[in-house]
């Protein structure tokens, strides 16, 4: 498949495992032409990897937000956004916080339960990351002797913690984008890799909720995709005047999907196809 656009992948900044450089020369070996940068609730990566695009590659800065709405659990995206907007900013404060809180949280439990307490090299360490979870934590009590595999750490240790959910308020995420310019997309609408497919009354409900608070395109090709499903949410978009996007959800080798994989039955999907890319020009 000779696809020349993904406009939603993960590098090392966020749970990919691709660095800057890596993930720019990856692109360009895929012979992708125009991408976004869709890490996991920050933009840094996208600063980085912004200096490092020959001018041969269109880059469209982006970010995905974990997001909760009355209607359940979701990702929304976030495309072309000013990265100094103050709203931007804002609404990833609200995941940092409700992150940072888990983790203490956790630490907690940790040194209550378990008699764990880890030095202050470390807890700069877990600080420093965008997004420091499970297996971070896990890495640190291997290194301690006290399991055998990350998984053991986790079950042992970590799991017995409710740290809570850190998704932000969808509202919040929907804010941030428009705030700063940017065009806010629901992501992989019916189920994202892993993930169970949505009913179609769950997806209605959410879509509903979702179009109140100001989203304006759906990812309707996305690599695990069928045709029918794509076809599904081509239907809908047009039936609600939402923009179409697309993209493979690529996370370097943490996950078994190839960059420019824009549905799961190996059609080119074509660039008009995308309508986002029109009003990404303007």
């Amino acid at each position: 498949m000779d696809q020349q656009i993904d406009l939603h992948m993960h590098s090392a900044a966020s749970d990919g495992t691709d660095n800057p450089a890596q993930l720019v020369e990856n692109i360009q070996k895929a012979g992708i032409r125009t991408f976004a940068l869709t890490d996991h609730d920050t933009i840094d990566g996208c600063s980085q990897v912004e200096a490092l695009v020959p001018p041969a590659l269109r880059f469209i800065r982006g970010v995905e937000f974990s997001c909760i709405t009355s209607a359940g659990k979701c990702h929304i995206l976030g495309y072309g956004y000013r990265p100094e907007a103050p709203s931007i900013h804002q609404a990833l404060e609200a995941g940092r916080v409700l992150r940072q809180a888990k983790l203490n949280r956790r630490l907690d439990h940790l040194e209550k339960v378990h008699g764990i307490r880890f030095s202050e090299e470390e807890l700069r360490w877990l600080a420093g990351l965008n997004s420091p979870g499970k297996p971070h934590l896990a890495q640190l009590i291997l290194d301690r002797g006290l399991a055998d595999t990350r998984e053991e750490a986790i079950t042992r240790y970590i799991n017995g913690c409710k740290g809570g959910d850190t998704r932000i308020d969808g509202a919040i995420a929907v804010r941030g984008i428009l705030g700063a310019g940017g065009i806010p997309v629901w992501a992989h609408p019916l189920g994202g890799e892993g993930e169970p497919h949505l009913t179609r009354e769950r997806f209605n409900a959410q879509l509903t909720v979702l179009l109140g608070l100001g989203i304006q395109g759906l990812e309707c090709c996305y690599s695990r995709y069928t045709r029918e499903e794509v076809a599904f949410l081509l239907d809908q978009a047009e039936k609600h005047g939402l923009l179409v996007s697309g993209g493979s959800d690529y996370h370097g080798t943490a996950k078994d999907i190839p960059l420019g994989t824009l549905n799961a039955f190996g059609d080119r999907v074509p660039e008009e196809t995308l309508t986002i890319l029109t009003r990404l020009k303007k």
